[in-house]
């Protein structure tokens, strides 16, 4: 059985506290879930403002495969406003909670149904797809909302959907519902929040239950403890579920989950599933000795299905094996006593609560293999100029292969202006910053900086840290050691 996506980030998530979307980046998302197979985008609410209008303006121009749906709520202002953004359908959201009736409607159940038949009937009257969401549906009398379901048939809704909420459903009591509304003769779509953190298996439930269609968001974002998780829904489907399938091209998630992160700034929790950095990384070395001889033995999905890749991470539980491949992808063959003595002294670091990164283990096995680079960069001296009123300016002198050279750079801030300062030299040209991480170790003002970054080059990624007192000699010194090893053979 096919089942309908539909994705409410442009809604739902945007309500997320602390995020809002402009009107290009609405459009950047739109663009990237129509290419992944969504078959319901909901832009947002017409109702809102003028810029939200011209947002889902901008997506409903596009001729995008998917349908394109504006929240209304079941009044002619909501409704026309959708109509004047020229969306396809409407989610036409009622309440048919008592709790929602009476406490916050301050109306009766015979007004709602009367307000929720004409909102229908004036939708369908001007040519739009209705989808009539029951809100706080988990809450209410099963008989009633049975019979608001009725009428909407009555007046030729489209389709209806069943709200959890405020995520109060267990699978159990999502099946049991769904079951019960799985004759009613038009699709049925189930909307879950995640505030005990079932939002994934009441919508896998929902659907053995009956429903067709199901709203998600990327990553999981929403109000409170957000909505369904889109890539933990789709691909629990694909491989947990083979009775049902989705339209979504699975090996696109992490990209357009990677982008939703970004432009809203709520980022992704390290061990979130599909989407997490470590879901598909691996330190015990039970596990990497594991997965490097069969990936299914600690791999219930290989990371390439969702756009990923695999990732060994140097630490103290780390084994010989995933070590040796760790080294191996540094380019680096070590013997077994060379191999141990390297895995030895990691552990060494990590028990004192170091982070171990891949110029850390250059270091550690260059000293076991008693081999010592040069590097071919080095600093000499960094000047920053800076102020409320001042553009953030940086001049340094740095040798490179034996010549010292003199070169100044403006940014955003003093860090940013001194590694501009550095990398528009042409040796850096083809090195890219990737992430750039501070913590500070200490507490005060006069606290040591530790800053990790990654760099690029190609398709080499390493990182490198530096520490110090003051953030820009740290900056200045990570970028630089991470820039001798990426030029090293």
């Amino acid at each position: 059985m096919n089942i309908k996506v539909l994705d409410t980030t442009l809604r739902d998530g945007e309500q997320t506290p602390g995020v809002s979307l402009t009107a290009s980046e609405k459009f950047r998302i739109a663009n990237q879930l129509d290419e992944i197979g969504i078959d319901y985008i909901e832009a947002g609410s017409a109702i809102t403002s003028n810029g939200e209008r011209e947002s889902i303006k901008e997506i409903t121009k596009q001729g995008f495969n998917a349908q394109i749906l504006s929240f209304s709520r079941p009044l002619t202002v909501d409704i026309d406003y959708c109509l004047d953004c020229d969306v396809d359908a409407v989610n036409l959201v009622v309440p048919t909670s008592d709790l929602h009736i009476q406490d916050k409607l301050k109306t009766t159940r015979d007004e709602l149904l009367k307000l929720s038949n004409n909102a229908i009937d004036y939708c369908k009257d001007h040519g739009l797809i209705v989808e009539l969401s029951a809100e706080d549906a988990s809450r209410s009398d099963v008989d009633f909302l049975k019979r608001v379901y009725a009428d909407a048939i009555d007046h030729n809704v489209d389709r209806i959907c069943v709200c959890d909420t405020v995520g109060i459903l267990t699978p159990d009591n999502s099946y049991e519902l769904f079951s019960k509304l799985n004759d009613l003769p038009v699709p049925i779509a189930c909307h879950c929040h995640n505030d005990f953190g079932l939002a994934v298996a009441n919508t896998l439930s929902a659907l053995k239950g009956g429903v067709s269609e199901i709203h998600t968001t990327i990553n999981g974002i929403g109000e409170r403890a957000g909505n369904t998780s889109f890539e933990e829904c789709v691909v629990s489907i694909d491989r947990l579920l083979p009775q049902f399938d989705t339209n979504i091209k699975i090996n696109e998630i992490y990209d357009i989950s990677k982008l939703v992160a970004r432009l809203t700034g709520v980022y992704i929790q390290p061990n979130k599933a599909i989407v997490g950095e470590n879901a598909f990384s691996h330190e015990s070395g039970i596990h990497s000795d594991g997965i490097i001889k069969n990936s299914a033995t600690y791999e219930s999905i290989t990371p390439e299905l969702v756009g990923r890749k695999r990732k060994f991470v140097i630490g103290k539980h780390m084994g010989t094996k995933g070590l040796n491949n760790k080294l191996k992808e540094l380019g680096m063959n070590v013997d077994e006593d060379q191999l141990h003595q390297i895995c030895d002294n990691i552990k060494v670091l990590a028990d004192k609560g170091k982070t171990v990164t891949d110029v850390d283990l250059q270091v550690i096995a260059d000293n076991v293999l008693e081999v010592n680079h040069e590097d071919r960069i080095s600093l000499d001296e960094v000047t920053i100029v800076s102020g409320n009123k001042v553009m953030p300016t940086a001049s340094v002198k740095i040798t490179v292969d034996g010549e010292q050279i003199l070169n100044a750079g403006v940014g955003l801030g003093p860090v940013d202006a001194a590694i501009n300062a550095i990398k528009s030299l042409d040796v850096f040209n083809d090195i890219d910053l990737i992430e750039y991480h501070v913590d500070a170790i200490t507490g005060g003002t006069d606290a040591f900086i530790d800053v990790i970054i990654k760099l690029q080059k190609e398709d080499k990624v390493v990182s490198a840290r530096g520490t110090e007192p003051d953030i820009i000699n740290a900056s200045v010194k990570a970028y630089i050691a991470g820039v001798n090893r990426l030029l090293r053979d």
